[in-house]
């Protein structure tokens, strides 16, 4: 079921004698001590332990006495598989939506959090995450997306452009000071929790022409995606696809289980590389192709070798070559005009929401059967 595309939650009135909570206001949850029904025109619907909402509804207001339940010790009871489950991407500009962890947090009717729904994109509009979050879930999803805009992997490794740009090690270093110790605000668990990966982009983009096999670059996604998997507390450093996964996966006997990567698309056929030399395309297509194969080997090798780890791996690459292929079979005017309605690319580099709208269909039938899409 879609979300509904809502503002932010309204801020909520002083509890009083008699006092109901506004539409997408809090009306329940361990340790609320405001209004437990709604206004007329909504109902105060069950998140978990910790949050209910009014949502909007044809009902008149309602307390919800499941909301208020008392809770003992520090066990975080399991969130029942449909209603609510997690998501945190890892990213660039391909993926970000402008999220601060220090903000305003997901919540039922506010699944993005801040900035609202659709966010700031690279290419303007909803992306792929903003679509699944709302419009392909299966569930109620509370996305906490960590991607930053020109994110590289490691800036030890490929310098951003600004030095005030999260890598991906950063990212990954700010989930773990944060979401991963699973507070009442993110009672996620192994079960209901989904991590993607989209990273690269800006790595061989700033890179491409420096020569090398680029195993640096998968080593230290390793790495990272192995350090998610296992204790969220060992120091964060080098390889890709392996770190990751340890510190996202084991903190407390149950980190992160189910990862979602995505390869580098064909950037060389973007309108900013189209004007540059063809043997600088062709170079960079070159790189590309060798940084996915080694991606797609090290995600074989990790879910190898971690049992328990469940991995998909939506290939970018191929769906952007169909699509460039033969862009007026999918709705665009062609494969190289940017900015306007009906283009594939958003901008000279980043793809359109519309294209976005396609990659995020494409994700959610990859990912068909799981509590998320």
């Amino acid at each position: 079921m879609a979300f509904l595309r809502s503002l932010p939650i309204i801020a909520l009135v002083a509890a009083g004698v008699g006092a109901q909570s506004p539409v997408w206001g809090q009306c329940g949850g361990q340790g609320w001590t405001g209004p437990t029904s709604c206004v007329t025109g909504a109902t105060c619907t069950f998140s978990n332990a910790f949050y209910s909402q009014c949502l909007p509804s044809s009902a008149t207001g309602t307390t919800t006495t499941t909301a208020t339940t008392t809770i003992t010790g520090t066990s975080i009871p399991p969130i029942p598989t449909g209603q609510v489950t997690y998501w945190f991407p890892f990213g660039d500009s391909y993926t970000t939506t402008g999220f601060d962890p220090n903000s305003t947090l997901p919540t039922v009717g506010n699944p993005l959090g801040n900035p609202p729904f659709p966010g700031f994109t690279g290419g303007g509009g909803e992306n792929f995450v903003g679509y699944d979050t709302v419009t392909f879930n299966k569930s109620t999803i509370m996305t906490y997306n960590y991607a930053y805009g020109g994110a590289t992997i490691d800036a030890n490794l490929v310098v951003p452009y600004l030095p005030t740009v999260l890598s991906l090690t950063d990212q990954v270093n700010e989930f773990l000071a944060g979401a991963a110790k699973k507070p009442a605000t993110t009672p996620w668990t192994s079960a209901n929790a989904l991590f993607t990966v989209w990273i690269g982009i800006n790595d061989i983009g700033n890179s491409y022409g420096n020569g090398g096999d680029r195993d640096a670059f998968v080593h230290i996604l390793r790495h990272t995606t192995e350090c998610i998997f296992r204790t969220g507390t060992e120091a964060l450093v080098r390889d890709f696809v392996y770190n990751i996964s340890l510190k996202l996966t084991q903190r407390s006997g149950a980190g992160a289980r189910n990862f979602l990567f995505i390869n580098v698309p064909p950037i060389d056929r973007s309108p900013l590389m189209l004007a540059e030399p063809a043997a600088s395309q062709a170079l960079e297509k070159t790189v590309i192709a060798g940084f996915n194969t080694k991606l797609a080997a090290q995600i074989s090798s990790f879910k190898a070798n971690n049992s328990g780890v469940t991995t998909w791996l939506w290939d970018s690459n191929a769906a952007f070559t169909t699509i460039l292929n033969a862009p007026t079979q999918f709705g665009f005017v062609d494969a190289v005009s940017f900015g306007n309605t009906g283009d594939f690319w958003g901008n000279n580099y980043h793809p359109s929401s519309a294209a976005h709208q396609i990659f995020a269909k494409q994700i959610s039938t990859l990912l068909a059967g799981t509590p998320w899409f």
